[in-house]
């Protein structure tokens, strides 16, 4: 498989600023329809750039997040992540075409980057069931028709999330087919100063549904009612979709990765939130707060600890990054997690973040030699630094997380949600 690369530069009809990422200007710009659409050409730019340079004359598209960031449409998201009832078809020099879910070819008719909108055919065998060969058949006739229409004349087609059968008829008739999420995720990596307004807006409302949420904090509530207070907010203000269930209480936040339940919040115990949103314009908002219940006096000793642990370890790791040191080099240099604390670690360092979590993510040091990749941090990159502190033998975990821009000097913090006083103190 190809290596992902970010490809740092700017794509043709894109130009920064003066003064780049550096200027924090895209907090000023204005969001409105054409700022919007030079968004979705930046994307679809970025993307056939990607193709170019690993070789591809064509993609097809079945993620709808993929598909949503190469041609702005959106169509049952959370459904279509489940079911890939819909298809994008790009070509590196030639037609985009969206092959829409059958009864909704009208939402996407007036999108401005797209050649045409057809019907998808049902490719998957809960949809057509016996037909389903016949139905395969016609997606590659129609796929074979669209690369007569390229430019480039090529068979070498980039394809992600499809399912088997039509995976496997593609290349059975002569395509030379590859995984298209290699040269996606190394398209998203790198986002022009328009997205990052679109950014900007989506963690600011999602920073005022947390500040909603922090407020009502009380004991005698659950879990699930004080992540709904959370949720209610984002859905009012314009956001979409939680990614998971990322709210825990008491012993329920160590180890980490336990789900929101019907658990009551006791007095004096640790509540631990992610907020793995999918905010306004379908831009993910990710970071993370820890917070002291009332009720039950001043935390404890062994909760404040746990706190400057955790905000040690992610105000270090922040201080760390910047553009041109290289994955490897960094997780080497990372804040080094003490004994008794790994065992309940964060799976990684640092994570993309654009539409969803993306490329890249960096391991930590003891975990390289398994999962570690490297590559190097670039201006332009939006980035996720995690913290999770939790003893092995422990009853709470803490967990913090902050989402950055990397600039051509440093960092750009994008979430700026305080921290909580009376653990910090």
């Amino acid at each position: 498989m190809s290596q992902i690369v970010a490809l740092a530069g700017e794509p043709a009809g894109h130009t920064l600023d003066a003064d780049g990422y550096a200027s924090g200007a895209f907090r000023e710009r204005a969001i409105d329809a054409a700022l919007i659409e030079r968004v979705e050409r930046y994307r679809l730019e970025r993307l056939r750039q990607q193709m170019r340079h690993h070789g591809l004359d064509a993609v097809i598209l079945f993620d709808p997040i993929n598909i949503r960031y190469a041609c702005g449409s959106r169509n049952m998201q959370v459904y279509s992540q489940r079911n890939p009832a819909r298809y994008l078809y790009v070509a590196a020099e030639g037609p985009v075409v969206l092959f829409e879910f059958s009864a909704c070819l009208h939402l996407a008719r007036d999108l401005a980057l797209l050649d045409d909108v057809r019907p998808a055919r049902a490719v998957m065998p809960q949809y057509s069931g016996p037909h389903c060969a016949r139905h395969t058949a016609a997606f590659v006739d129609d796929i074979r028709a669209l690369f007569a229409q390229s430019a480039t004349q090529g068979r070498r087609l980039g394809v992600e999330s499809a399912p088997t059968g039509a995976f496997a008829a593609l290349s059975e008739a002569g395509f030379a087919v590859s995984d298209a999420a290699v040269i996606m995720e190394g398209a998203k990596s790198v986002k022009s100063l328009d997205e990052l307004a679109l950014i900007h807006r989506s963690v600011t409302l999602t920073e005022a549904a947390m500040t909603r949420m922090e407020a009502a904090l009380r004991p005698g509530m659950t879990e699930n009612e004080l992540w709904a207070i959370f949720n209610q907010h984002v859905l009012a203000t314009g956001g979409e979709y939680a990614e998971t269930r990322l709210l825990t209480s008491g012993a329920r936040t160590n180890p980490w990765f336990q789900e929101c339940s019907d658990k009551v919040i006791a007095p004096g115990e640790l509540v631990a939130f992610d907020t793995d949103i999918v905010g306004c314009f379908g831009y993910y908002t990710d970071f993370s707060r820890t917070f002291h219940v009332p009720g039950a006096g001043a935390p404890s000793a062994a909760q404040k600890a746990l706190y400057r642990m955790a905000a040690d370890q992610l105000e270090s790791n922040i201080a760390l990054l910047g553009p041109g040191m290289s994955f490897r080099e960094y997780s080497r240099r990372a804040w080094p997690i003490p004994e008794g604390y790994r065992e309940n670690r964060y799976l990684d360092i640092v994570h993309g973040c654009g539409m969803t979590g993306e490329w890249p993510l960096i391991a930590h040091d003891m975990d390289w030699d398994d999962v570690g990749y490297d590559g190097a941090i670039e201006p332009g990159m939006t980035l996720c630094v995690e913290a999770y502190i939790g003893h092995r033998d422990g009853s709470e975990g803490v967990k913090l997380e902050e989402q950055v821009l990397i600039t051509e000097s440093g960092i750009d913090r994008l979430s700026t949600y305080g921290y909580a006083d009376d653990l910090l103190d």
